[in-house]
């Protein structure tokens, strides 16, 4: 049998991601990337062609195509490795060029290409963290030059030639911004970056010297020889109308024509992730292309900005705004067109701008369209029809029906048609669909989504849900042959349900992990499924149970299929192997090679089968399997395949993978025939429509004909009337016009006339105005000459009058003289007495600082004599009683240095205080340069009086000066004010610190009480000791005064051992006493734990006091609670002497804040020169003598 032979036909998907992904080979034809192949697509034909990637390449990175459209460059990863491929387009069908892979440096993947402009050298950026650009001369794969471009692993976006010059090119990416040029076989930058860097997402050359390059903010700058000579910021604004509109703001006055297309595309992740730290609020611009008229940018999601140079000036405004449409079937149409626009091209023409999209979108306009739309934007319309934007994760066909049913992770559903290769119906929901089947008549679908599996139908134009099942996360789901039955996956059981009354018949149970694949056999009476737990079941469906199993724990299964006489099963899984299962057991494997296969099916004749791997590519083998590497192997998508089908006839292989294309496969044999397969029945045309939607769009026809029925005899009656209006009025106007045309003439005839008669007059009227002229002249020259003589005589007069003007002016000045001497004198005395003033000001704040030292000192001493006296107090009284009453004293004494703190700290106030006085000195002597400043004033007023003409000036700036001091005694005024307030904010602190000293008093009669409880404690304590000790001496009495009872002779033995018996007695007291000791010293290890203290003197009292031997200790009682009272009375009046001394401390406050404030009142120049940290300390200095 022949090899099998599968051909592209037709793909449904775009790659956004590759580089420059979008550009036009003629007026018709673009190419753009789709899976793993280049996609030459006639717009107007609507046929596809296909240069496929290399042989185990892993995806394309970055694409270019050449200025003369020969060649197309195209970057890919090929086995780890590197590799750029040029095609020639020229040839049908493309060929290979040149493969460049053999590099001398470190490169990981080439991100951006471009050809010079006459196609013989090819400029490449590496990515990071080598970041090289490769300048080749292509056709010899000679490396010319290489040069490493960013040394902080920055990214770079774009590389470009200049339109007319192959030595000179242009890098842009995240901070950076360079110019080269290629001189005696190097790169040499020929700019330097001025300002901020920016992050500049794409450029494109617009002269031999002159750039623009966009940036992640919303930035489009103009570099001229690297030098930028223009700026424009695109804001994004909010409207009243919940839509974005874009204007332009901080435009520049100079920017120069633009050359045609350069489209260049970033890399999209890296673009999103360095500019996530812009603001939310600027647009990012990742494409520019430049055309006749100006050039078009990207502005944001969903936004194209179109400039055009003005005719005026020699800048560009924004002339249009293009928004990709909103679309109505997307579960949030309202978000449906924030798409970022990736990259742009314009047609050679320039009659058509193409768009592509981060949602994996193709979108085109005719640039006619965007100037009909005045003042609205235009939109963009789908070039093809709407893509899917993320990987496919479940595919069906049927067999009444040219129709594939895709569901994708991007939420939505789409329906296929693989004979005229459009979309049929698309809609998108809030949840991710994981699976889909196409019943065999294609009017229903069921889908698993996330939250629920939905049975769903296909009408004209929607696609409705009419039955929901609570499985969650169903990854498989497949309509039976027939149509009758549908099963669905839920974890790691099978549910089998009827189309007919939808209930559920069977569930399957039996696999332990999930379950990866289902399929019926012809007959459905039989269902296979395979999952991760690597077993294999063949189940029957008429009893609900397995009737073989094949079980290989070591192997994950992906996929099975069955033969179509359902005795072979086939499998793929994570072993790198197919297997054939018949009757429980493997058959045979056979090696994928060092690939993994996702997916596999076998035809309906059975005559070949198709695998699809882990890398993208398809391989096509006839069955019975060869036993050696005999297969064909195809390059289809950049990623895993997930799914794969035959449809009904055999004649079409469907594809779909990870990234999120479809691809149709036209299927022969190695001679090229079509592998034949007779249809009885051609494809069904019918659809289903609901009964309500019939009646809405009956009605809506009936309505709108009865309305094109009423425009119609409406218009009909408009045209008559204006027909009638337009010939009243031709005949009016043409009757009027005759009129006026014969007015004219006659009026023109008179003119004529009047017309010579005006020439006669003019010619008389000339001549006589000669000879009145010649007449006047002469009667002018007598004239002057008698002025000149009357001139003359009063010049001589005016001249006398100045010289008696002058001396009248020099006797003037000597006056003005006297009076400034006179005045200088006066303002002498004044300041003089001011001096005087201020001195005695002085003496009084030096004595105030006198006082209060000495009422400092005298508090300072009857506080230590206090102190001193309380201590030794307490010393006398509590020394020989108990040891810890030193710690009291210790207290005291602690309180006793904090007042010494407190007298050291008022010391340093009166150091402040002396040095306030050294600056009031100073300011003396500042006041004394002031009057000589103002001695030199008047000096210099001496030398204004010079001049005779500016006396009255003069004495009006005197009256000036005399209103310009009153304003400065406002000042003065004002500044005296802000004092005032000052000073009322610094009382505030101090009364603070009053309070603080309220507390703190508080604080120490707290202690104080507490050390009473304490000392009380101790007593009691001591108390209980001494009677413990009197008892034990009682009743060491009573055993010595015990008489002797005994009679005979045992009262002569006891006076015998009577002696043996006190010693006895002694050593048993000196235990005890030992005993107590011992647990007295226990006990005084807690002192400093009250409560433990006081249980365990408790447990001693039990331990060694009886009752009966309890003594009366109220006399004791009575001496303490004695003690108490008048230790508490001596505390209660000091606390009593020092409430008493803060009272009085802030009635001198106040006395001393009020007298402050009438001192300052007086002494108006004093706040001018001292700070307000002086005037702080000072009053604090009151406070405390106070």
């Amino acid at each position: 049998m022949s090899a099998v032979v599968a051909q592209t036909l037709h793909v449904f998907g775009l790659r956004s991601h590759v580089a420059n992904n979008i550009f036009y080979f003629d007026e018709q034809i673009i190419i753009f990337p789709s899976g793993n192949h280049c996609v030459k697509y006639n717009v107007d034909q609507k046929w596809q062609k296909f240069i496929p990637g290399s042989d185990k390449s892993q995806g394309m990175l970055a694409l270019s195509i050449s200025p003369n459209r020969r060649y197309l460059a195209i970057s890919e990863t090929v086995q780890e490795k590197p590799a750029i491929t040029i095609y020639e387009l020229s040839s049908i069908p493309c060929r290979k060029r040149k493969v460049l892979n053999n590099f001398d440096f470190q490169v990981q993947k080439f991100i951006s290409m471009a050809f010079s402009p006459d196609s013989k050298y090819l400029l490449a950026q590496t990515s990071p963290p080598e970041s090289n650009l490769v300048y080749w001369l292509w056709e010899k794969q000679k490396v010319m030059a290489i040069v490493r471009i960013d040394t902080q692993n920055n990214p770079v976006y774009q590389v470009s030639f200049s339109p007319q010059d192959n030595t000179q090119v242009c890098v842009t990416g995240n901070g950076m911004f360079k110019l080269l040029r290629f001189t005696e076989g190097t790169l040499k930058q020929t700019n330097f970056q001025r300002g901020e860097p920016q992050n500049y997402l794409a450029h494109t050359w617009v002269a031999d010297d002159k750039i623009v390059v966009g940036t992640d903010t919303g930035k489009l700058f103009l570099f001229e020889s690297g030098d930028q000579r223009w700026e424009t910021s695109i804001m994004v604004k909010e409207p009243t109308h919940d839509s974005k509109s874009l204007d332009v703001i901080q435009e520049s006055e100079s920017l120069i024509e633009f050359p045609p297309v350069s489209s260049p595309l970033p890399s999209y992740e890296q673009m999103v992730a360095t500019s996530s730290h812009s603001q939310l609020s600027m647009p990012q611009v990742f494409a520019i292309a430049a055309y006749s008229k100006g050039f078009a940018c990207s502005a944001g999601p969903g936004r194209v900005l179109l400039f055009e140079k003005m005719e005026e000036k020699d800048f560009y405004r924004e002339s249009r705004e293009i928004r990709i449409p909103v679309d109505p079937q997307s579960n949030d149409p309202s978000q449906s067109d924030k798409q970022d626009v990736l990259c742009l091209c314009f047609s050679p023409s320039e009659e058509t701008l193409v768009a592509s999209t981060s949602k994996n979108q193709l979108y085109s306009i005719t640039m006619s369209l965007t100037e009909i739309s005045k003042g609205e934007p235009a939109h963009f319309e789908y070039l093809m029809y709407p893509l899917h934007s993320a990987p496919v994760t479940g595919l069906a066909t049927c067999i009444r029906k040219p129709l594939i049913a895709t569901c994708s992770l991007d939420r939505s559903i789409r329906i296929w048609n693989y004979e005229t290769n459009t979309l049929e119906l698309f809609k998108e929901y809030q949840e991710e669909a994981y699976s889909i089947s196409l019943h065999p008549s294609g009017h229903f679908i069921v889908v698993g989504f996330a939250d629920k599996l939905r049975l769903m139908n296909l009408l004209i134009d929607d696609i409705r849900s009419f039955k929901e099942y609570s499985i969650r996360g169903c990854r498989e789901c497949s309509f039976s042959n027939g149509g009758h039955l549908f099963a669905a996956v839920n974890g790691n059981v099978i549910h089998v349900y009827t189309t007919t009354n939808l209930e559920n018949i069977s569930s399957l149970k039996g696999h332990t992990g999930k379950i990866r694949s289902i399929v019926w056999n012809a007959d459905d009476s039989k269902l296979i499924s395979g999952g991760t737990d690597g077993a294999v079941y063949e189940w029957n469906l008429s009893t609900g149970k397995r009737e073989t199993e094949c079980v290989l724990k070591s192997c994950s299964y992906n996929c099975v299929t069955v033969s179509p006489d359902a005795k072979i099963i086939f499998a793929v899984g994570s072993d790198h192997t197919l297997k054939e299962i018949a009757d429980s057991s493997i058959l045979r494997e056979m090696s994928a090679f060092d690939v993994t296969y996702t997916t596999i099916v076998i035809s309906h004749s059975g005559r070949m089968m198709f695998v699809g791997t882990s890398v993208g590519t398809i391989r096509a083998m006839k069955y019975p399997l060869p036993l050696q590497k005999e297969f064909n192997e195809y390059q289809a998508h950049a990623g895993p395949i997930t799914k794969m089908l035959l449809t009904f006839d055999d004649q079409f292989l469907l594809t779909a993978a990870e990234d999120g294309c479809l691809f149709t496969w036209k299927v022969f044999d190695k001679d090229g025939r079509g592998i034949k397969r007779e249809r009885e029945v051609g494809f069904a045309e019918e659809v289903l429509v609901t009964k309500t939607d019939m009646e809405e769009k009956a009605q809506v026809m009936l309505e709108l004909k009865t309305r094109v029925e009423e425009l119609k005899m409406e218009n009909e009656y408009q045209l008559r009337l204006k027909d009638m209006n337009y010939s009243e009025k031709i005949k009016e106007l043409t009757d009027k016009f005759i009129q006026e045309m014969e007015s004219l003439k006659t009026k023109n005839q008179v003119l004529r006339t009047e017309k010579e008669k005006q020439d006669v007059y003019h010619r008389e009227h000339i001549q006589d105005l000669l000879d009145k002229q010649s007449r006047e002249l002469q009667d002018l020259e007598c004239c002057n000459n008698q002025k000149l003589l009357l001139e003359y005589e009063k010049y001589q007069e005016l001249q006398l009058k100045s010289q008696r003007m002058q001396e009248e002016y020099e006797k003037q000045l000597r006056d003005n003289d006297e009076t400034k001497s006179q005045a200088l004198e006066e303002l002498t005395e004044f300041y003089e007495a001011k001096l005087q003033e201020k001195t005695t000001l002085l003496e009084e704040a030096q004595e105030d600082v006198r006082q209060q030292l000495r009422e400092f000192e005298e508090t300072k001493k009857q506080i230590e004599e206090d102190e001193d006296r309380e201590i030794q107090d307490i010393k006398t009284k509590y020394e020989k009683k108990l040891r810890d009453e030193k710690e009291s004293n210790l207290r005291l004494k602690g309180e006793t240095g904090i007042m010494r703190k407190k007298f050291s700290s008022l010391q340093k106030e009166i150091e402040e205080r002396t040095n306030d006085i050294e600056t009031l000195k100073g300011e003396q002597v500042k006041l004394q340069g002031v009057i000589k400043s103002l001695e030199k004033d008047i000096q210099g007023l001496k030398r204004e009086i010079q001049e005779r003409d500016e006396t009255i000036q003069d004495k009006e700036k005197r009256i000036y000066d005399l209103k310009k001091k009153n304003q400065e005694l406002g000042k003065f005024k004002f500044v005296l004010d802000y004092k005032i307030k000052e000073l009322k904010k610094q009382i505030e602190p101090r009364e603070n610190e009053i309070r603080v000293m309220k507390e703190q008093i508080q604080e120490m009669e707290a202690e104080l009480e507490n050390f009473h409880k304490q000392n009380t404690q101790l007593e009691l304590n001591i108390t209980e000791l001494w009677q413990k000790l009197r008892a034990t001496d009682q009743e060491m009495r009573r055993e010595r005064q015990k008489p002797c009872l005994l009679s005979g002779p045992c009262r002569f033995t006891s006076l015998n051992s009577s002696e043996t018996i006190k010693s006895l007695w002694e050593r048993d007291l000196e235990a005890l006493v030992k005993r107590f000791k011992t647990d007295l010293h226990n006990c005084v290890a807690y002192i400093q734990e009250p409560r433990l203290l006081k249980e365990k003197i408790r447990g001693l009292f039990e331990k060694y006091v009886q009752r009966a031997d309890m003594v009366e200790i109220a006399g004791l009682n009575t001496d303490l609670q004695q003690e108490y009272a008048r230790q508490r009375e001596h505390l209660e009046r000091n606390l009593a002497t020092l409430k008493k001394k803060v009272v009085k401390e802030g009635e001198l406050h106040r006395t001393d804040y009020v007298r402050i404030m009438q001192s300052t009142g007086l002494r108006n120049w004093v706040p001018l020169s001292m700070p307000s940290s002086q005037s702080k300390h000072r009053c604090r200095r009151r406070k405390t003598t106070g």
